[in-house]
This record gives structure tokens, C-alpha cells and sequence, in this order.
């Protein structure tokens, strides 16, 4: 199982902020400037508004406290997995790798040790995969006990300890919990390891809770949105974290969030059931009606497509009573459960789970011998509950009432085997009810799904016609109000929460065949009608959806984003303007292997750096790195070293000595590969280099180590892993570079026309106004850029200018180099197209220069009418000019 696009780019945002703390030392400043160079400073405005991001908010006194904001299905678990690694090489190589994953549940509880101890689950695998095979998860009766934890088990492996949070909290009036904080002889063999002056007052240092403060752990606290109380950051606070890494779809106000993801990233990697199909009746029993007919045509058609794909799906209908039924000792639940019976349904297909009963434990609603197919519920299935093949809500609250779905319409969101399937209506959630307040019911809906990271764009809500009335009924209705309830046939009002069976219109032993299929009831035929308008609409936003997520960002920082159109004068211009980009031709062998779908099996691709790797070895390459200069930068890090900063929190010598001197007992041939592991693990992913390669190089890099510095690579093993990452990019550039060479010479790469504007943007920073912008308004320039763009657009022979975006927004040059977004897109009353490069003088390096050889390489195959011009600010490098000297060629054009 690998990570989804928007997944890895939380590892990326991830592994971005852990380089600033890397370099600043201090986890506010890093937080800080991470934001800043992102989306510009933080400033408060005259109206109360703000720019940028706000400031680190220091929860959790020496560690290094941030969010990640996933909605509901989008696998934070898996991520939290991920990130686990990434964390983990942010620190000294012989720091204990001990986790406490914090959940607010005992259900999530068992369901995350479930998951996460489980060799053939994904998370276990890339768990295993991430550290080595070298893991351990335990709860906390197994932590009590000391089974399998023990002074050296916590050197030599990742341990993961399980909690909820009531077992954390030092004020727990539950004698059970209280033993965290007991003296326990089961850990007597922590005496003396533990520190005593991180023993909690009045407890003794054998106590699990001292045991795992000396651990300085790192600390996952899933659905962190439930940990912001003060008893929860006390929780925290005790137990003493280096990192805590909070997971949650609705972060809290103090949140220090590094990354969000949109919920349109979910729907593109078929993640969600989107969007939630909302139908409102008149009658609970035509809801009732509605939400039957409706799960069997689901479940008619899920057959019909497993015949095909062989994916099992069983459609489930959630229906939410009423508490109780006013002036009964029954319950709504009971009695829903009696009239579905009455109706035939089988009552192994029912099952109730509300607090206090629960009759779904112990059953796997995904297994196929299942026959769960209707699950009566109040407001009980929180966070935990997981099952994918919940399709239909379907709400029995009263008509007077609006429908409350906050804590359950997540349930039906999950998408069955993360996969589009070919039956549209299978892509789709549905919440059936019958409520007067019907606005009051889409707020509640909004509400829930923002709870669930989602947002009011996602569901699509209609309401059943009102019925046409005789004149009589008209007269009725308006001289004496609405007529009476119906009354029952022993002449006994009806209960307000009552339900007609013979009102129901629906016969489970009435079989259909699949031709039948949506023609057994009207208002079940326009609510799919409508269901599949809505979902191909909603499939073709999320497939054009891309990475680049500006717009949800500005709104997850409070502002509504700004679009900024073409100037009128421009748009039938660029109307007629395709950008040139680089495409390959590939080989009919390689699109058997690679293309999955028939449609897309075209001979010309649009070129990326990987594929010019193909045939990299990095093993046979040259493993001269010059390591000499560690010490001096050793020095620096270690003099700005700040107090309590946890990332880079070092551990204590004799750790560190443990660490060096076990691995200098063993055989020459065991130290170079334990100390290859230690870095490769830390390396990590080197795509497309394989895992088998990378370890090959390193171990060769290592091969004439002494001990002196195999003790160094311990110590300062940040500086070596950035010196041979540096290696591996400098080699893989050079050969991208002559591969790259070789096609142009073969006509095996050409130019293709490729990249058109979009007709308009959102900016974070904006640009101040500068005369012949394309769009309305641009995007920010520094003070060089400015001056430069300032002068071209004041040539009478330029028609417009762009501050090309990056980011996968912008054009880019894409070559052996990964993908180059020059500055500035010139275009002139001649129809020459002008890419320009600004570049400050002490960025005159390998990088510009490599920059500036593609741009040169794309230009000359593009034709004469287009030009890339590398522009330094006074500084005169070959092939290249400067501020005043482009001014001249560009007016010449």
C-alpha cells in the first residue's frame, strides 16, 4: 500500500517544516518562517483581518507541537504511519523510538492495535517496511506488566504504546487508570534508567507513566480535535513528548497546522462516496419506502458489477431514530426494528447500536457471509466505526424536528475498495429524511460534513414536490389548519411517532431481475436520476482537480479566495497561444507495461525526469563525497543549539555510547551494514532508485570506515544523510542530462504545443499593479523581480507580461532537470513568447546554469519565435545577462 498523491504531499509539507527545524533550531521559529515563505508574513490589518499565517502557538512547553488536517476517509492512520519514519530521522540516531498513539475511544482503540499489530494490514506492512520488521505495539495491561518492554527492547525497536486518553489523564477518578501512575514492580528493571528529575511528584520512578516520560516519546494523538481541553494538554504535558503530531479533520483553534488537504484530493483518489445526495419526504414511511427500494437497487447493481470486477459490495441503510417515543417506556430503536420485521425483512439483517446495546460486536459487516444489511442507530457511531459499505442514511426523527447527522454522516462516506466503480450510483452517499425544517437539516449537514473535513460544495439536496390537493383539502387545510392524524383501526390516536407499516410500499421476497433495476418506485428513480447527474458533474471537478490547492488554503486561513480573470483587451491573444513543452516518444513495450487504460495508449508522452533514469544504476556510480567539512558545521549546529527545542532534543552520552560501542563489537562486514541501514532508513524514499540500489551505494560509501568515524556517522548522522542525498542528485542530474541529450539527437524528444492559460487564478500575495499584467492582478515579485518586470512592461513593443506560477499552477520547462518554472512569461506585438529567469548574483551555481541550459535546449527546439533569457542582477555570466542588458534584446523582439 503506498501513499495517495495528497497523502505524500503531507509527508512533503512534513518533511519541509522538519527542515526548518533542522535549521532554526527552535520549533516557533521554524513554524514561523515555514509560513512565511509560503504565504507571505504575518499581519494583522487595521479592519482585523490578516495576511500570512498566524504564529506558533506553544502548547506543549518543550516539544514540537503541529497538526495535519485530513478529512474523514482520507487515511490519517496510514499517514501518521508515514510520517512516524519522517520524524524519527529528524532526530539523533540513538534516541528510543517510543510512540504514544493517543485515541479518544476504547472502540478506536482496539481498532487502531488491531490494525497496527496485524503483520498482513497495510499499516503494519509499511510499518515493518519503514523500520526494519523491528516493531512493536502494545496496550497499556501489556505495558503494566512489562511483557515485551524492558530496557533494551525500547533501544532496539519502534514501540508503539496504544492509550485513551482517560488512561493519561492524572485526575482519572477510575482505579484502573490510576495504575499508570502506581509504583510497579513489573518495571522494576527501569530503576535507574529512569530520570529522576522527570519523576512526576508523589509517584515512584518504576511507574509507567515516569517509565515512558524518560522515553521522551514521540506522541500521535488521533481525532486531536477531542484533546483541547486543559485536562487533555495536562495529559499531554506529563507525558513529557518531544514531537506531538496531532491527526484530525476539524483542527481546534490553537492548532499548529503544517498541512491541509482538500476533500476534492479524496473524491480524485476515489477515497469518498461524493457527493451525499440529500432527499427530503413528507412521510417517515415514504423515507422508510424510499431507503428500502433504493438499497436494493444498490445492492442489485453491486452484484451485477461484481460479476465483472469481482468486488463485493453489500449497500447498508443507517437509520437514526428518535431517542424515545414520548409518554413510552419503549424505545424508537425497538419499535423501528418490530416494523421492519412486520415487513418480512429478515431480522438477521437487522442489528441495533446505540449506547448501551450493541449487537454488531464480534461481526465483520465487510465479510460476504454477512447478512447485515439495515443498522438502527441514535447518535452512537462516532469516530472508529468503519464500514465502507454504508451507502444510505435514512433519518426517522420527527417531522417538527431538523435532522441531527453530525456524528454519523461521516459513517456512510468511506468509498468500498478505495476504487471508482463502474456503476456510478456505487460512487455516491444517500440521507433520506422527511423534516419540515428542511433548511435546518442542510445546515446540519454542512455541519457534519464539516466535521469531517468536507464542505457545503459537497452534497446536493432536493426536496419531494408538495402533493397537488383537492378543493376540499385546500379548504380544509386552510380554514381549520391541517387535518387530524390518521386514526388506527381500534380508533386509538396515533403516537406522533408512529410508524404505518401499510403505509410502507415494499416487498423484500419480490424478486427482480437486473432489466428491473430503478423501475420499482418513482421518487427512488429520481433520486438516482439525479444522483448520477450530480456524481458525473462531481467526477469531472475532482479529476481536474490538481495538488495545487491555493484556493482551499486561503479559506482554511479564513479568507475567501480572490479570482483574478485575463484583462479583456488579451483574451482572444492568449485564446490562440499553446505553449511548447517537451513530450517523448515511448516505446510500444513500455506502454503495455505502464498504460492501464486503452484510451490512453499513445506512443507521445509529456516528458519527466524519471523516465530519463531508466536504466540508472546508482551503484556502479562514484561514491567520492567529501565529508572533511562535518566538523565545522557540527560546531554551528551545535552552538545555536535553543533550550527546550524537542526536535532536535539530543540524547544523553551514555545513549549515545550504548549506540556506538554495541555496533563496534561486531565483525567489520556487520558494522558497515548496520551503520548502511541506519542511513538508508533515513534516506527515504529515492524514487526511482530502488531501495536494493541506494543500499548497494551506501554500503560502498562506508566500506573504509574506522571507528572514529563509524562514532561520527552516529553523531552527526543529519550532516551525512544531506551529503550523500546531495551525491545521489548531483549523479542523477548528470545522467538525466546526457540521457536527455541522446533522445534530442535521436528525435526521440520533441516539442509539442502543450500549455494554455487558465482563464483565471488565485493569488495568496499579490503583485502591486504594474501597467500590460495579463491578468487583473498578479502574483507577488521580490524587489529585483519588480524592478526587472517594470522595465520590460514599459517597452512599446511588449503587448503583456505574466508572474508565472509554480507548483504544477505555472508552465513549466520540463527536462532532465525536475520541473522549471521560469519567472516571467513575456509576449510581444510581434508574437514572440519570452521566458525570463531572474536570478540574484551569488546564485550564479550548478543549478542556475543546468537551469539555464534546458531553457536554452527548449527554445531552440521551439522555433524562432521563442526565446528563455537567465537574468542576473549586475553580475555577467556566460550565456546569460544582466538587469540592464535584457532590457535592449527584449526590445529588439
Amino acid at each position: 500500500m503506498e501513499l495517495k498523491p495528497y497523502q505524500q504531499q503531507v509527508i512533503n509539507d512534513l518533511d519541509k517544516f522538519l527542515e526548518y527545524v533542522n535549521t532554526y533550531q527552535d520549533s516557533a521559529k521554524a513554524f514561523n518562517q515555514f509560513w512565511e515563505d509560503k504565504v507571505g508574513k504575518y499581519q494583522v490589518k487595521l479592519d482585523g483581518s490578516f495576511s500570512g499565517m498566524k504564529p506558533y502557538k506553544n502548547n506543549i512547553p518543550g516539544a514540537t507541537h503541529i497538526a495535519v488536517k485530513v478529512p474523514t476517509a482520507g487515511g490519517k492512520t496510514f499517514i501518521a504511519c508515514n510520517a512516524l519514519s519522517s520524524i524519527f530521522k529528524s532526530f539523533d540516531a540513538s534516541k528510543p523510538k517510543a510512540v504514544v498513539w493517543l485515541v479518544p475511544w476504547s472502540n478506536l482503540l482496539q481498532q487502531t492495535v488491531g490494525h497496527l499489530s496485524n503483520p498482513t494490514h497495510p499499516y503494519r506492512e509499511k510499518l515493518n517496511a519503514l523500520f526494519g520488521n523491528r516493531v512493536e505495539v502494545l496496550e497499556k495491561e501489556q505495558l503494566l506488566q512489562g511483557a515485551g518492554f524492558n530496557p533494551t527492547s525500547v533501544q532496539e525497536q519502534l514501540n508503539i504504546f496504544v492509550f485513551n486518553f482517560s488512561s493519561i489523564r492524572i485526575n482519572s477518578r477510575k482505579k484502573d487508570d490510576r495504575k499508570v501512575y502506581e509504583q510497579n514492580g513489573a518495571l522494576e528493571q527501569f530503576r535507574g534508567f529512569v530520570d529522576n528529575d522527570l519523576v512526576i511528584e508523589e509517584t515512584d520512578e518504576t511507574a509507567l507513566i515516569n517509565v515512558i516520560r524518560s522515553l521522551n516519546p514521540v506522541v500521535v494523538v488521533d481525532e486531536s480535535h477531542n484533546a483541547e481541553s486543559d485536562l487533555s494538554v495536562e495529559m499531554l504535558n506529563n507525558l513529557n513528548p518531544s514531537f506531538v503530531l496531532d491527526l484530525t479533520a476539524t483542527p481546534k483553534e490553537n492548532s499548529n497546522i503544517i498541512s491541509f488537504v482538500n476533500a476534492m484530493a479524496l473524491k480524485k483518489e476515489h477515497m469518498v462516496k461524493l457527493p451525499v445526495i440529500v432527499y427530503n419526504h413528507h412521510k417517515k414511511e415514504e423515507v422508510i419506502t424510499s431507503a428500502l427500494h433504493l438499497q436494493r437497487q444498490l445492492e442489485l447493481l453491486a452484484l451485477e458489477e461484481e460479476k465483472v470486477t469481482g468486488k463485493y459490495i453489500r449497500p447498508i441503510i443507517l437509520f437514526q431514530a428518535q431517542s424515545n417515543i414520548k409518554g413510552k417506556d419503549n424505545t424508537t430503536y425497538i419499535h423501528i426494528k418490530e416494523q421492519l420485521t412486520k415487513l418480512k425483512i429478515p431480522e438477521e439483517q437487522i442489528k441495533i447500536k446505540v449506547s448501551g446495546l450493541d449487537e454488531l460486536k464480534g461481526i465483520d459487516l465487510m465479510a460476504k457471509d454477512c447478512e447485515v444489511r439495515y443498522i438502527i442507530t441514535v447518535n452512537a457511531l462516532k469516530e472508529g466505526w468503519d464500514c465502507p459499505n454504508a451507502y444510505i442514511l435514512a433519518s426517522l426523527a420527527d417531522k417538527s424536528s431538523a435532522v441531527d447527522v453530525e456524528q454519523i454522516l461521516g459513517r456512510v462516506l468511506r468509498q468500498p475498495y478505495v476504487t471508482k466503480h463502474q456503476t456510478p450510483l456505487l460512487n455516491l452517499s444517500f440521507v433520506l429524511s422527511a423534516s419540515s425544517k428542511f433548511q435546518e437539516t442542510l445546515d446540519n449537514i454542512v455541519k457534519a460534513l464539516q466535521e469531517s473535513g468536507f464542505s457545503k460544495d459537497d452534497y446536493y439536496a432536493e426536496e419531494e414536490p408538495e402533493p397537488e390537493l383537492t378543493d376540499n383539502e385546500v379548504l380544509q387545510s386552510e380554514l381549520f389548519g391541517e387535518s387530524e392524524p390518521k386514526q388506527t383501526d381500534d380508533d386509538t390516536p396515533r403516537a406522533v411517532d408512529e410508524i404505518e407499516v401499510d403505509e410502507i410500499d415494499f416487498n423484500p421476497e419480490t424478486e427482480l431481475t437486473p432489466d428491473q433495476i430503478g423501475n420499482t418506485n418513482d421518487i427512488v428513480k429520481q433520486i438516482t436520476q439525479k444522483g448520477e447527474t450530480e456524481g458525473k458533474s462531481f467526477e469531472q471537478k475532482a479529476e481536474s482537480y490538481t495538488e495545487d490547492n491555493t484556493d482551499y488554503l486561503l479559506r482554511e486561513m479564513g479568507k475567501e479566495p480572490k479570482k483574478y480573470k485575463i484583462e479583456e483587451p488579451f483574451v482572444d491573444v492568449v485564446s490562440d497561444i499553446e505553449i511548447p513543452q517537451f513530450y517523448r516518444k515511448v516505446p510500444k513495450d513500455e506502454l503495455h507495461d505502464t498504460i492501464l487504460f486503452e484510451e490512453l495508449t499513445q506512443n507521445e508522452q509529456l516528458l519527466n525526469r524519471n523516465s530519463l533514469l531508466n536504466g540508472f544504476k546508482l551503484a556502479s556510480k562514484s561514491t567520492e563525497i567529501n565529508f572533511d567539512d562535518t566538523a565545522t558545521e557540527v560546531f554551528q549546529v551545535d552552538y545555536n543549539e535553543t533550550k527546550h527545542t524537542a526536535t532536535m532534543q539530543k540524547l544523553s552520552t551514555r545513549a549515545k555510547t550504548i549506540l556506538v560501542d554495541t555496533i563496534l563489537a561486531k565483525p567489520k562486514e556487520t558494522q558497515i551494514k548496520e551503520i548502511t541501514s541506519l542511513i538508508v532508513r533515513k534516506l527515504g524514499d529515492m524514487t526511482p532508485i530502488s531501495h536494493e540500489d541506494i543500499t548497494k551505494y551506501v554500503s560502498r560509501v562506508f566500506e573504509d570506515l574506522n571507528n572514529d568515524q563509524i562514532r561520527d556517522i552516529i553523531n552527526n548522522e543529519f550532516l551525512y544523510i544531506r551529503k550523500i542525498k546531495d551525491k545521489v542528485k548531483e549523479l542523477e542530474n548528470e545522467y538525466a542530462k546526457e540521457q536527455f541529450q541522446l533522445l534530442l539527437d535521436t528525435n526521440n524528444i520533441m516539442v509539442k504545443p502543450s500549455f494554455k492559460f487558465p482563464p483565471e487564478l488565485t493569488h495568496i500575495n499579490l503583485c502591486s499593479p504594474i501597467n500590460k499584467s495579463l491578468y487583473e492582478r498578479e502574483a507577488s515579485v521580490n524587489n529585483f523581480e519588480q524592478r526587472v518586470i517594470m522595465d520590460i512592461a514599459s517597452l512599446e513593443n511588449v503587448l503583456f507580461w505574466h508572474r508565472n506560477l509554480e507548483k504544477g499552477k505555472g508552465f513549466a520547462l520540463n527536462g532532465f532537470k525536475n520541473d522549471h518554472y521560469p519567472d516571467f512569461i513575456i509576449y510581444t506585438q510581434n508574437g514572440n513568447l519570452i521566458l525570463i529567469e531572474t536570478k540574484g548574483d551569488h546564485l550564479d551555481n550548478d543549478d542556475s546554469r543546468a537551469k539555464n541550459l534546458l531553457g536554452k535546449k527548449w527554445a531552440e527546439k521551439s522555433g524562432d519565435n521563442y526565446k528563455y533569457f537567465m537574468v542576473f542582477e549586475t553580475k555577467d555570466v556566460p550565456d546569460t545577462y544582466t538587469a540592464q542588458s535584457i532590457i535592449d534584446v527584449v526590445r529588439m523582439l
